[in-house]
């Protein structure tokens, strides 16, 4: 891919009191998506492979791709104005007839979620990760407190 765009992967998700935080970045740069709160849940529940008892929109949204013959080809963010950011789904479908590229303008965390779940690559435009502020290190600070925290209720077994 062309170097206008930069791989990301969601390096965390934290809850706020109005959402979740979800981080994305490179080993370089990471910076924040607020979300709400299903769609944090549905993230952290994906990362962590957890199964639902029923589908959710996202997981109904993976069914119609595979009934369809859909494939999701990634996902770029590819805008950022007022803290709102923008993203576009590139999806492929190939038949008897032809061969189609459709790109279907989107939420971050909705398409975060579905390349998740389509194991596909999250972009940002270079532009858009020039622009955000740098939040690896409250990242790695929140990760930090959480292990502590994490670490001192678990105690030991002796």
């Amino acid at each position: 891919m062309k170097s206008d765009v930069v791989e990301v992967s969601v390096r965390g998700v934290m809850p706020t009191a109005n959402g979740c935080a979800v981080f994305l970045g490179t080993d370089d740069k990471t910076f924040v998506i607020y979300v709400d709160h299903s769609v944090g849940n549905a993230i952290q529940m994906t990362l962590d492979g957890i199964r639902k008892e029923r589908p959710l929109t996202h997981d109904l949204i993976g069914q119609m791709f595979l009934g369809l013959g859909v494939e999701m080809e990634h996902v770029i963010i590819n805008d950022v104005n007022e803290g709102t950011f923008y993203a576009r789904i590139l999806l492929r479908m190939e038949n008897e007839i032809g061969k189609k590229i459709v790109e279907i303008d989107a939420r971050p965390s909705d398409s975060t979620v579905l390349a998740l779940q389509q194991q596909r690559p999250i972009y940002v435009a270079r532009s858009v990760l020039d622009s955000v502020e740098d939040m690896t290190e409250i990242l790695e600070r929140v990760l930090r407190k959480k292990e502590e925290e994490d670490e001192s209720f678990g105690g030991t077994d002796d």
